[in-house]
């Protein structure tokens, strides 16, 4: 009964009655199990999940809301995934559907186009969270994510200070970016640049790579041409693409670059085994498992008629050789290390 005037405050009254006979969602989507929504049963929350894709990150994301309704048997949890980072249409008739379901009572979504998430959630009365990557809209009641800049801030301060500790008073610095423009991308490089120019050291240049890892590569081979005595830190805006300049660095064989520190951003599988094996120093590790399970927790709040914060910081950690084990040993008690 509770949730059922709850969704007569969410929702219209013509929706209200397509309610009573629907039984929820069914997708061609990832379902836990008894997670899933589409189980008809009129006493759970069914929450529509669409991320970006499914990459190191977004499995931990999935993880992570899949756990909280694993925890909750009054909440179930349809996720969704386009095919790739460019399956923009994809995307749109997922939100679309998940929108038109009045099976669903919310909708938590990381959208591949911020603009376009903006105007498909604009006249929706469901509850709409913002999962990993923001967007402009008064339907929107929370967003969360990483805190792109303060994470970025903790990666560089680190990274200048491995430098330092080699014993260089104050270290160049190259940033390798993704898009231009790109709110997720402007804030990791704002936090770089200000976090490097506040612990000592100098930005050299920044490259823009559209977050390809073979313009990652052919930026990283433009540098070392241009600056063959070396530079003393590569910091990159995601995984990809410092492994993507880590490995011009070592085919390159320039002996120059041989103790450049190396910076990614993500906490991927294969980033955080490049710390073990010495390819990468540092990591800064996005939390995607609390990410999910925190955004799921948010929409159940308001649909039981709390409040949340407009931003949720999901949290982030710079993983290095001091704790890398412990970091491994938490992702496989999740199950999310393989």
């Amino acid at each position: 009964m509770k949730k059922k005037l709850l969704a007569m405050t969410l929702a219209s009254a013509m929706c209200v009655g397509m309610l009573a006979g629907c039984g929820g969602a069914s997708s061609a989507s990832t379902d836990g199990g008894d997670s899933g929504a589409g189980s008809g049963s009129n006493d759970a929350y069914n929450i529509s999940v669409i991320v970006k894709l499914t990459d190191g990150h977004f499995n931990k994301v999935m993880a992570g809301a899949k756990a909280y309704a694993d925890e909750h048997d009054n909440v179930k949890v349809d996720i969704q995934s386009p095919t790739s980072a460019t399956s923009y249409d994809e995307q749109v008739n997922m939100i679309e559907t998940s929108l038109g379901n009045p099976g669903i009572d919310a909708l938590v979504l990381a959208p591949l186009q911020s603009d376009s998430a903006s105007t498909l959630v604009a006249n929706t009365d469901k509850v709409v969270i913002a999962l990993d990557t923001d967007f402009t809209s008064d339907k929107k009641l929370a967003f969360v994510g990483t805190g792109n800049k303060d994470a970025a801030k903790s990666g560089a301060v680190a990274a200048v200070e491995a430098a330092k500790a080699k014993g260089i008073d104050k270290p160049t610095v190259l940033v390798v970016t993704g898009v231009q423009g790109d709110e997720t991308h402007e804030a990791r490089l704002h936090g770089y640049r200000d976090a490097i120019e506040a612990a000592g050291g100098q930005v050299l240049e920044v490259q823009y790579t559209d977050t390809m890892p073979d313009k990652a590569a052919a930026a990283m081979e433009a540098v070392i041409q241009k600056s063959p005595n070396g530079v003393d830190a590569v910091l990159s805006i995601a995984d990809d693409m410092a492994l993507a300049a880590a490995k011009v660095i070592k085919d390159s064989g320039n002996t120059n670059y041989a103790d450049t520190v190396l910076c990614g951003f993500d906490g991927n599988q294969s980033a955080i085994e490049a710390v073990m094996d010495g390819s990468l120093t540092i990591d800064i590790a996005q939390m995607g498992y609390d990410m999910g399970y925190k955004a799921v927790e948010a929409a159940v709040t308001v649909l039981e008629g709390g409040s949340v914060e407009s931003f949720i910081d999901s949290g982030s950690k710079v993983i290095d050789s001091s704790n890398i084990d412990e970091y491994v040993s938490d992702m496989k008690s999740k199950g999310l290390w393989e």
